[in-house]
């Protein structure tokens, strides 16, 4: 499952694909029908990446994609409008190692909801690019005749993180203001 560049946006419903960068954020695209056009400013708005969004565990957090991978192989996947106790038993199932008292029914029919959204489409059955381009050129070098005709590959942005910001010491203050020296009178 290749979940590159697909985000949430808080605030903003549904799942969002970034197209391409700009000065001030990302250009975004809605995964649903509609197709709705989004520029997300870095500084206002909240993306989370689906790749890196990760769900309350008892001893070590849990991938959304691994939670994703099970929900696939299951047979009795729930509505996103289902009942909490509903919901939390499907969870036990595939995730039975969630933390339940962190993670609430709100957040089980979300990513519920998700998935019915990602389920069909084409990147959601692909597998992820582990290796490089150029490391697996250097690895098995063709011929000429095997070479395939080039290919223009366009690559989802990476969504960057916000840096952390740290305490900025002032300037120290002068310690006393400069002394202006009087130049000596001319005798008349």
């Amino acid at each position: 499952m290749n979940l590159q560049g697909i985000v949430a946006v808080s605030g903003k419903p549904g799942l969002w694909k970034a197209i391409t960068q700009n000065k001030s954020g990302f250009i975004l695209e809605s995964l649903d029908a509609q197709k709705i056009k989004l520029i997300a400013n870095l500084s206002t708005a909240k993306l989370a990446a689906l790749d890196e969004i990760t769900i309350f565990g008892d001893y070590e957090d849990i991938k959304l994609t691994e939670v994703f991978e099970r929900i696939k192989k299951a047979t009795n996947v729930p509505d996103a409008k289902a009942d909490g106790k509903k919901l939390r038993e499907f969870f036990r199932e595939i995730a039975p190692d969630h933390d339940e008292e962190k993670v609430y029914a709100s957040d089980m029919k979300k990513i519920i909801t998700w998935f019915e959204l990602l389920k069909d489409m084409p990147f959601f059955n692909e597998a992820e690019k582990i290796e490089e381009p150029a490391a697996a050129e250097e690895a098995a070098p063709l011929a000429d005749a095997d070479k395939p005709a080039a290919v223009k590959v366009k690559k989802a942005p990476a969504i960057p993180t916000v840096p952390k910001v740290t305490a900025v010491k002032p300037a120290p203050k002068a310690a006393s203001k400069p002394k202006v020296v009087s130049k000596p009178r001319r005798a008349e």
